[in-house]
């Protein structure tokens, strides 16, 4: 998902709404309110324009009239009319939900399970016959959500909490590059989804820089009582939305990677890919811990070959050789293996 993109549908969904509310607004004004630049909100209306009803004729996209000292919405398009789904719609919702609802931290449990409770309820009345549709509906619309059922963490909530209320929080969170647990503050600035996994982006105090801490890794969060205070710098440049941009401070690994294996460029930090003419590629990896690197390379076994640095191919190569001893031992001092018959 683009995290990017999907920020600004939200606030384009919200602007025909809000400009409504306010006509006559000017840009700077808007701004201030919306938390973005007046140049965001030019470049929003001017996306509005092209906006609107299937046919995208004269009379089906969204009309405004605006600069930047006012603005006003001279045709809604019925973006401001109560959304009415189609049985379709309805189930496409429902699976986004439960998605959602799957993921730590994203979402209130408790209010995404009455938000599915109520859409099974809605879309259950238009599929279901007329002398069974109030009964059931009512039972759908009045159970109360369970939220054991949500599986929503400690942490998460409380790192949910933090978001929601604009306060500080204290994490202990495992590092899987580094193989570590660490201790810190850290100022909230928005939660993200990338390739399925939900992320706190937060300006972490001890780093002095954006950093993204995925909800599973997070092993406790206690929020402060102090607000969160995140740099400007830090809200506006959505360049550290970058999952994997790398620290230069650390050692990189330049990797040789067989055919079969590279799904590995969707699960790990790969960098400076090149694909090779014989179907294999090379690509680069920053790690902190080399013990960790080492051994994450040995369980990959053939498929990847270590080119740089020599330090990490000799202890890939001396993990490799003392798994393989282990077993030789092992066969030695089983006779029935390999072992001929006996007198």
């Amino acid at each position: 998902m683009s995290t990017r993109l999907s920020a600004r549908l939200g606030r384009l969904l919200n602007l025909v709404p809000y400009f409504l509310a306010h006509p006559g607004i000017s840009a700077a004004e808007a701004a201030r309110d919306l938390g973005v630049t007046p140049k965001q909100v030019m470049d929003d209306l001017n996306q509005l324009w092209v906006c609107g009803l299937p046919g995208y004729g004269p009379g089906d996209l969204i009309d405004l009239s605006f600069s930047e000292d006012s603005i006003v919405v001279t045709f809604t398009a019925g973006i401001e009319r109560p959304l009415r789904l189609t049985s379709t719609e309805a189930t496409a919702l429902l699976v986004a939900l439960r998605s959602l609802q799957e993921m730590p931290g994203v979402v209130d449990p408790s209010a995404a399970q009455s938000a599915i409770a109520k859409i099974e309820a809605a879309a259950g009345t238009a599929a279901l016959p007329a002398d069974t549709a109030t009964t059931d509906t009512a039972t759908a619309a009045t159970a109360e959500p369970d939220p054991e059922a949500a599986g929503d963490s400690d942490a998460a909530g409380q790192v949910r909490a933090a978001v929601r209320d604009g306060r500080a929080v204290h994490l202990t969170y495992y590092s899987a590059s580094r193989d570590t647990v660490s201790e810190r503050d850290v100022d909230p600035i928005r939660i993200v989804i990338i390739d399925e996994h939900a992320y706190l982006q937060a300006w972490c105090r001890s780093a002095e820089g954006v950093r993204l801490f995925r909800f599973d890794r997070i092993d406790a969060a206690t929020v402060l009582d102090e607000p969160t205070r995140p740099p400007h710098r830090a809200i506006t440049d959505d360049e550290h939305l970058e999952l994997f941009e790398g620290d230069p401070s650390l050692p990189a690994a330049r990797l040789r990677i067989a055919p079969s294996y590279t799904w590995l460029l969707d699960y790990y930090p790969l960098t400076d890919v090149q694909v090779l003419s014989d179907g294999r590629c090379e690509a680069s990896m920053r790690y902190a811990s080399p013990g960790w690197m080492a051994r994450l390379l040995v369980g990959l076994g053939a498929g990847v070959q270590v080119l740089d640095p020599p330090e990490l191919r000799a202890a890939v190569r001396t993990r490799a050789e003392a798994a393989l001893a282990a077993y030789a031992e092992l066969d030695g001092e089983n006779p029935a293996r390999g072992a001929g018959p006996t007198p």
